[in-house]
């Protein structure tokens, strides 16, 4: 047994996910401010996103499973927000 312990979870992607989650849950808030909040945190997420995606490929795919979740809920988010999340009482 090896002395150092490998880590397997990537903190980005955790991040990413707990963004996202975070959108898509202020999302619907009406009069804008689900829209000003929801919208800023996806954002966040996405780029997080992106940021945990390129170090779980250059870590051979460890740690991706919560971007995957976090790109689904910012693509939920920014559905809903096309539709008039956000906007609309």
């Amino acid at each position: 047994m090896s002395s150092s312990v490998e880590r397997r979870s990537n903190p980005t992607a955790w991040a990413a996910f707990w963004f996202a989650l975070a959108g898509l849950v202020l999302m619907p808030i009406p009069l804008f401010i689900g829209l000003i909040l929801g919208g800023a945190l996806s954002v966040i997420a996405a780029v997080l996103a992106v940021i945990a995606l390129l170090k779980g490929l250059a870590r051979s795919g460890k740690g991706i499973a919560p971007v995957v979740f976090a790109a689904i809920f910012i693509a939920l988010t920014w559905g809903g927000i096309s539709v008039g999340g956000g906007t609309i009482w």
